[in-house]
């Protein structure tokens, strides 16, 4: 069966960055499943798989085609149930939904104000024309006015781990002894910025930094194989 996922890449196509795409590497790895992996520009998404997503990641799996990371990791729960499971039942999709929602809307919303002209600067000519005009629409301002705003949201990302941060207290990932699906949500985040942004997103001595290095070091270091800006 071939399996084929694809991610967001700038110039250098080894360097793979989508925070979406990262949490479905992450669940194929869990589910011990094989891949390969398809890195696109921005500007390359509406035309991979005959116009099947306007975002990535998108999986093809043998005849199958899903988009969004969520939806993917409920076909990899239902399609390989004999294997490792990424939820550990009915509530921890519930929890996953909930993880998803506070990494989008707090950890995602801030970290784009840190790492967007960093994003910018590693892509290709067209995909930063085509980034700069549609985040800009996005933010109301130019790219240089966000990256302003992103020294104060730099200082004060460290407060909003503090969920997590307090959680780490009593157990090694927010699945428990063992990663689920909320973990690499969380992740993906900052991989993302990990990967695009040489800002030092996490300040040192933070248990977060343990959980994240843990994270790195699952599935055979799969984290690792992109190494940091």
């Amino acid at each position: 069966m071939t399996r084929i996922l694809y991610t967001l890449s700038g110039t250098d196509k080894t360097r793979h960055f989508s925070p979406h795409a990262w949490k479905t590497a992450l669940s194929l790895a869990h589910k011990g499943l094989d891949y390969q992996l398809e890195p696109v520009g921005f500007t390359q998404i509406p035309v991979i798989e005959n116009a099947a997503t306007k975002t990535v990641p998108l999986l093809r799996d043998g005849d199958r085609l899903i988009p969004d990371s969520f939806a993917i990791a409920l076909h990899l729960e239902e399609t390989y149930p004999d294997r490792p499971s990424l939820f550990g039942g009915e509530g921890g999709k519930a929890t996953a939904r909930f993880i998803e929602s506070w990494t989008q809307t707090v950890l995602q919303a801030a970290l784009i104000r840190i790492i967007l002209m960093d994003i910018h600067d590693c892509l290709e000519p067209v995909d930063q024309a085509y980034y700069r005009a549609s985040r800009e629409a996005r933010f109301g301002t130019t790219l240089e006015a966000v990256l302003e705003m992103g020294a104060a949201e730099l200082q004060a990302f460290p407060a909003r781990l503090e969920p997590l941060r307090t959680m780490l207290k009593r157990q090694n990932f927010i699945g428990g002894d063992s990663p689920l699906f909320a973990d690499y949500i969380v992740f993906g985040a900052l991989q993302w910025a990990r990967i695009t942004s040489p800002k030092p997103i996490l300040v040192a001595g933070d248990p977060v930094i343990d959980w994240f290095e843990r994270c790195l070091d699952l599935h055979d270091g799969l984290g690792r194989t992109v190494t940091a800006a």
